[in-house]
């Protein structure tokens, strides 16, 4: 069977939880061949592939979504759309009910000759001026076009490229993704379906809410616009999975038809994970596997350790992962740390985390928004003990989906440095209790959590639809 996966932001140019986990799907599925659709936000950042391409991996086709600043723009054109496709259009920037398969197919024939020029028409001029009339009375016109233009146009980007031809379309996230995916599915008439790590809706609005470069009254316009984009993948797709059953909950809350959801849940390489291996090394050792960005909240996590010091001046703490994603947020927390006076911590950069999970006493996860991390997965299965903030499946994973085994670690509410200290000291200072906690980790993690189980499940998922 051909698959072709649908990525945003991730495989194979940035590392993390969702790309290592592309990867293990190929690399487990020799049976398959794989395309990849890959939407990134600037050419820029797709100059390094992170992964070495598996040998069932066909090709892969980059969607920059910066692809049409430089274009030429001609102004004021006229296009023969129908007051349908108006009314589609309408609706995807101001309402609900959106029609999917009129603005599909405009946008995929050769009526339109240019996306950008598109946006510089009368007709979506016509478009945005009786949205104001009807809604925005008190919005300046001028700032309500060239928001909604922004807004609409990486989306158009996405949806104007020629889709590779396969069996099935599997997409990582709604979104650009997720839109993609349904086009694909009514394009050439193929089974799609869409796997959400974490829930892509909620993880915009929280960045939406926070931006200070979107005016208060264009939020909401922003966040509904997130969520229509959700409503059409979920609509679109013969399969939503999950990573664990509270996300599978918010899936339905959020519109998704109950009889298409299942949990899926990640699984990992237990071969890989030697626990013998590991040495008791002088000190009390603290890690954090993650990507050096704003919402893995690196900054709580020093505030943390900076009372961990204070109390346990011999431990020592390690920041494991890239520092290249978002440089200016690495500057921030690196000034952080000197502002704090903080000794003992360690940004490593990309390194072998093998070889850290080989001494380090506990891990630690400050994320704001998780699905189901990896990295937890494999602490665990290496025995060490966690303490995370409440998100995500965190709490599933610390402390069971109504199992036997016992809790793994502690869990803490989002952004609480102090409680987060707390339970960090609190562990280091009992032995017994972090071995206790990591044998709990370990049991969980073989018994649920195995990557042939993760295969098989997905290989069915496959053959259900593309059989």
């Amino acid at each position: 069977m051909k698959i072709c996966l649908i990525t945003e932001g991730s495989y194979p140019y940035v590392t993390g939880g969702v790309s290592s986990w592309i990867q293990s799907l190929m690399t487990q599925m020799p049976q398959h061949e794989f395309l990849i659709i890959s939407i990134s936000a600037k050419k820029e950042n797709t100059l390094v592939r992170r992964y070495s391409s598996p040998s069932n991996l066909l090709a892969i086709y980059d969607i920059y979504l910066d692809t049409l600043i430089t274009e030429d723009i001609v102004q004021g054109k006229r296009y023969l759309i129908s007051d349908e496709e108006k009314q589609a259009f309408f609706s995807l920037i101001g309402g609900k009910d959106i029609n999917w398969p009129v603005l599909f197919d405009l946008l995929v024939s050769d009526r339109i000759d240019s996306i950008i020029n598109f946006l510089a028409s009368k007709d979506f001029f016509d478009i945005v001026y009786q949205l104001c009339k009807e809604r925005f009375m008190h919005v300046p016109f001028t700032d309500m076009f060239w928001a909604l233009r922004s807004m609409v146009l990486p989306l158009f980007i996405c949806l104007n490229q020629k889709l590779p031809i396969a069996d099935l379309y599997h997409s990582v996230s709604t979104g650009y993704a997720g839109v993609l995916g349904a086009l694909a599915k009514h394009q050439y008439n193929k089974p799609y379906i869409l796997t959400e790590h974490g829930i892509y809706t909620r993880e915009r609005e929280e960045e939406i809410i926070k931006a200070d470069w979107i005016k208060g009254y264009f939020k909401d316009i922003w966040i509904d616009y997130f969520y229509n984009l959700s409503n059409c993948a979920y609509e679109y797709a013969n399969e939503v999975t999950s990573l664990f059953e509270k996300n599978r909950e918010i899936q339905m809350e959020l519109g998704c038809q109950q009889s298409k959801t299942s949990v899926i849940s990640n699984g990992i390489d237990l071969t890989r994970f030697d626990v013998a291996s590991r040495r008791k090394k002088e000190g009390l050792h603290v890690g954090a596997v993650v990507r050096i960005v704003p919402i893995k909240d690196i900054k709580t996590m020093l505030q943390s350790f900076a009372i961990v010091q204070e109390t346990l001046p011999n431990a020592y703490f390690y920041i494991i992962g890239p520092t290249d994603e978002d440089a200016d947020y690495y500057e921030e927390c690196i000034d952080l740390l000197e502002s704090l006076e903080l000794k003992n911590v360690v940004f490593t950069g990309e390194v072998n985390v093998k070889e850290y999970l080989a001494f380090l006493d506990l891990l630690v996860l400050s994320s704001i928004s998780e699905g189901q991390p990896l990295v937890i997965l494999e602490g665990l299965a290496m025995g060490i003990p966690y303490v995370t903030t409440d998100v995500g499946s965190c709490s599933e994973l610390l402390y069971g989906p109504n199992d036997s085994f016992g809790h793994a670690g502690s869990i803490v509410p989002v952004m609480h440095f102090h409680l987060l200290a707390q339970e960090i000291i609190a562990l280091l200072m009992d032995q017994d209790k972090r071995w206790e906690y990591g044998q709990n980790g370990m049991k969980r993690v073989r018994e649920y959590y195995s990557l042939p189980l993760m295969i098989e499940r997905y290989n069915a998922c496959y053959e259900r639809w593309g059989s």
